[in-house]
């Protein structure tokens, strides 16, 4: 029941339903990718990701000094689905705008 509620209260927020179905169509992000496109500062971003991450959305990969978030996978079926639900909220998302330097 807690991962449950842990999930279903994740995509309880406008911003982090936006970044989840982002990152989806985008399928790989680094924070600042994120922070640049939705023109929110590092903190707020990376607390919005915790979220999504520990609801079993995201997984996050290190390479050298930058974290990479995806969709986690395998995802089972009822992110799936919410996934599937979030594509048909024709949301209005920002242009990517990647800003790390490389």
């Amino acid at each position: 029941m807690e991962i449950f509620l842990q999930t279903v209260s994740s995509v309880n927020d406008e911003t982090r339903v936006k970044i989840l179905h982002f990152i989806n169509i985008h399928k790989e992000l680094r924070v600042c990718d994120i922070e640049s496109s939705f023109e929110m500062i590092q903190s707020r971003v990376s607390r919005h990701l915790k979220i999504l991450k520990d609801a079993g959305f995201l997984k996050v990969e290190r390479r050298g000094k930058w974290a990479y978030y995806s969709i986690r996978t395998p995802l089972d079926i009822f992110r799936q689905n919410i996934l599937k639900e979030i594509e048909c909220l024709n949301l209005e998302l920002p242009n990517l705008k990647r800003a790390c330097e490389i």
